[in-house]
Parts: C-alpha cells; structure tokens; sequence
C-alpha cells in the first residue's frame, strides 16, 4: 500500500486533502485509492471519521454511471440484516478474500506472461493433451464384465 491521505469534509461538502494541501472531489478520492493509497476522511465540524459514507458515496456515484459494483442480491441481504450480522463478515472475510482472489490472479497472469515470453505455443499443447480423449466416452454405457 502507498500512503494515507487525510481528507477533511467540510459542511459545505466540500472535502479538502490535508495531505497534499488541495480540493480534491470525490473522483480524485477513488482515483487516489485506485493508486493504492488509503484515505481517511474526517468531519471538520464533528471530528467524526467519516471514511465509510464518503467511499459509499464513490460507489453510489459509480452505480449511477454504469452497472452497479455489487449484486443486488447482496444489496437485499445488506439491508435485511444490517451491520449486526454482516459486520464481521465484511470487514474480515470479504477483505481477505478479495485480497487472496487478486494475488492469486497476479500470479497467474504473470504465470501466463512467462509463459509466452518462452514461446510456449498453447494450442499445441493443448492438442498434445486432448488427442487420445474419445469425446464420446462421457456418454458411452460402462462394458460389462462377462
């Protein structure tokens, strides 16, 4: 991860980057987490960390623009029960395994770089491994023994 960014949220709305001295909008926020920093967001007014309604604000924005980022089966088991019970879930399970999902795609798509950088020719490969398979033996009755 890259570095923290304190945001201040004004009453106005407006939100002010203490980190880097500037305005910023909710689209520099998203794109600033996208480069891997993590944000921090904080009510001037209150002093209530804000964090959580300000990147579901972001991705609010983002289901106006094109298709929503989460299923909306999701969306109904959120709303039916609440923070109570999906809480734990979110904040330790659905993390990790996010996190878990994108190393092990890395590692495949460098897998699959090194892979052509060799000059491996897949469909050879593949017709190597596919050439003594009989389609047909998946639906084919079992001999019997006699």
């Amino acid at each position: 991860m890259s570095d923290k960014i304190t945001i201040k949220k004004y009453p106005n709305r407006r939100l002010y980057d203490a980190t880097n001295s500037i305005y910023v909008s909710l689209n520099d926020v998203s794109d600033a987490i996208k480069k891997g920093s993590r944000v921090e967001v904080i009510d001037v007014k209150t002093g209530q960390d804000v964090t959580a309604f300000i990147l579901t604000q972001i991705i609010m924005n983002k289901a106006k623009e094109e298709t929503a980022p989460l299923p909306v089966s999701l969306l109904h088991l959120i709303i039916q029960y609440g923070e109570s019970l999906l809480h734990e879930f979110f904040e330790v399970y659905l993390e990790k395994t996010i996190e878990n999902y994108l190393e092990y795609k890395k590692r495949m798509d460098d897998q699959i770089k090194t892979f052509l950088e060799m000059g491996m020719d897949f469909s050879s490969l593949a017709g190597k491994t596919f050439k003594d398979i009989d389609p047909m033996m998946f639906f084919s009755k079992p001999k019997k023994e006699e």
